[in-house]
């Protein structure tokens, strides 16, 4: 525990909680108190419907943070018969001097092997990985939509003011705010799609760049390939996110997740 506590004590994981506080309190208490008034019917549900989307992402970060991305159990051995170990790379790691399942892959911030390790985050200061996916995508899904409608009520408080900025510093504040959130939704949105791609085909980002290798050279080859892993879009969805279509969207919901040593592979 002392280790996570000094990865959330960090100052990239610390500027992440104190840009959501931020965006929040001058959505919430400047633009949208501007634009529509808190006191007002149209405002106050504009503000619970932000408040509800930050909460989300808030609970959604905080477990991307705490929740383990996934280590080998110590018991684990490779099965010389099983089809995934043929298709998989390397199942020895000569860092950690032991046997690792398929789709993991030694971090070398966390000095240690991870199941099914998607990417080191040092904006979670937590590996991206089996076990902490799911809320990392609820972060990022949280994340855009907060970052977009924010920018939204920006824009609609700008438009709606008719006489202007009444001194330079409420200009300044106003550009320079209006152009974070910019950045932050364009940012945010793109590494979401780029994630949903991801996880529609049952790919990591380690694993994308080592397809598109394969691609390449199979294509060179006159064949086709394609990733022993993907099993179909909505079966590559439920093993991420559960088979609850009502849990998606909810970050905590991991009752499915396993122990991450063996997956489903496709037939082709």
């Amino acid at each position: 525990m002392g280790g996570k506590k000094s990865n959330f004590l960090s100052l990239p994981v610390l500027s992440v909680v104190f840009l959501m506080g931020y965006v929040y309190c001058t959505t919430v208490f400047v633009f949208l108190q501007d634009w529509l008034a808190l006191n007002s019917s149209l405002g106050l549900t504009n503000a619970i419907i932000f408040s509800f989307l930050a909460f989300m992402c808030l609970i959604a970060f905080f477990a991307s943070v705490f929740i383990d991305p996934g280590g080998v159990p110590s018991s684990f051995a490779p099965e010389m018969e099983n089809p995934q170990t043929k298709k998989g790379k390397s199942q020895y790691c000569d860092k950690c001097c032991a046997y690792k399942p398929p789709r993991t892959h030694h971090c070398r911030v966390c000095r240690r092997c991870v199941l099914k390790m998607d990417h080191h985050c040092s904006w979670i200061g937590n590996c991206v990985g089996y076990a902490n996916y799911k809320s990392f995508i609820s972060c990022i899904f949280y994340g855009s939509v907060a970052s977009i409608y924010s920018t939204v009520i920006f824009f609609c408080d700008t438009l709606h003011r008719e006489l202007g900025f009444r001194s330079i510093a409420l200009k300044l504040f106003n550009v320079l705010s209006g152009l974070a959130l910019i950045v932050l939704s364009l940012t945010i949105s793109s590494l979401f799609v780029w994630h949903i791609y991801l996880l529609s085909k049952n790919l990591t980002t380690i694993e994308y760049r080592e397809a598109a290798r394969a691609t390449w050279l199979a294509k060179k080859c006159g064949q086709n390939y394609r990733h022993p892993f993907d099993v179909g879009v909505y079966s590559n969805l439920k093993s991420i996110l559960g088979s609850n279509l009502l849990k998606w969207f909810w970050p905590l919901a991991v009752g499915h997740v396993k122990d991450g040593t063996k997956f489903p592979i496709s037939n082709d």
